[in-house]
């Protein structure tokens, strides 16, 4: 998760994401460094648009959950409509956590 925070610290404020930038970052934090982490992160960002992936992820974002209410079947069909939703939501967001 480290490695993720610093690509997005790079990206906010306005540097490369590159081996080297990371190293530094992680290091000023004492985090130990994995070679094969840093370059496989910096392989997977190459040509993402860091800004729109974000836009993505938080509309995608899935709201809270509410609880539960008893009540009409078209409120219990509302509910399973929403909770589909949520699903792909939650499958969209996981895709954008491959990338990271």
């Amino acid at each position: 998760m480290e490695y993720v925070h610093t690509a997005l610290l790079l990206h906010s404020a306005g540097k490369d994401i590159n081996e080297e930038n990371i190293e530094k970052i992680l290091e000023a934090a004492g985090i130990e460094l994995d070679s094969a982490r840093i370059k496989s992160l910096v392989a997977a960002l190459e040509g993402v648009d860091i800004e729109e992936a974000m836009n993505k992820a938080v509309a995608t974002g899935a709201a809270p959950a509410q609880p539960a209410e008893t009540g009409s079947a078209e409120e219990e069909e509302e509910e399973e409509e929403e909770e589909e939703d949520d699903n792909s939501e939650e499958e969209a967001a996981a895709g954008l956590g491959e990338l990271f």
